[in-house]
């Protein structure tokens, strides 16, 4: 049976923080399973780099079915976490049973990688205090009001926290996250 992976998500979470994590993680083996607040069809949006804009543009994205709902979450069943950015942690971080999750994974010392707006997310459940974790750059006064240390770096590693700033760092930051699992939740 595969190792799996929790990716938690929701509507208008940026489409490249979604899909490329979690197609990279099943190429490597794991069994990733997609949880938002509800069990439905998912509408994701595309975050660019438009010259003339002072920060990103949106745009619609992909559609991508939850397979789970996060009541319907036993943590426990799951190797790592993956949480995506985009607009979708801004609503998400709210969500009782979402800070659940974060909690377990983040006490019981499993991986995690957080991208972009995702670090709304962990500093909402209360588990980024201490930590040193990259984020999207105009969240750094919000990483640092959750106590964390706000890195501007492609691929942060602390401990088994793998977080980048935007989906340009993918590569390092999944090949980052990657390594750590190797370790912690080897496919076989």
């Amino acid at each position: 049976m595969a190792v799996k992976i929790l990716l938690v998500t929701g509507d208008a979470a940026e489409s490249l923080e979604v899909l490329y994590p979690y197609q990279r993680l099943w190429e490597e083996g794991y069994d990733v399973k997609v949880a938002a607040p509800t069990r439905k069809k998912l509408r994701f949006v595309v975050h660019d780099f438009e010259e003339g804009f002072d920060t990103y543009t949106e745009k619609p994205g992909y559609t991508w079915p939850a397979d789970l709902a996060f009541a319907q979450v036993d943590p426990a069943d799951f190797a790592a976490l993956v949480i995506p950015g985009g607009r979708a942690p801004e609503y998400l971080r709210n969500d009782p049973e979402l800070q659940r999750i974060v909690r377990h994974f983040f006490e019981g010392d499993k991986p995690v990688a957080q991208i972009c707006h995702g670090p709304l997310i962990s500093a909402a459940a209360g588990v980024l205090g201490g930590r040193r974790t990259a984020a999207y750059p105009a969240l750094e006064p919000d990483v640092t009001a959750a106590g964390a240390s706000y890195e501007d770096g492609e691929a942060v590693v602390d401990g088994v926290l793998v977080s980048a700033r935007a989906w340009p760092d993918h590569p390092a930051w999944i090949r980052a996250f990657i390594e750590v699992l190797r370790t912690k939740a080897p496919t076989g």
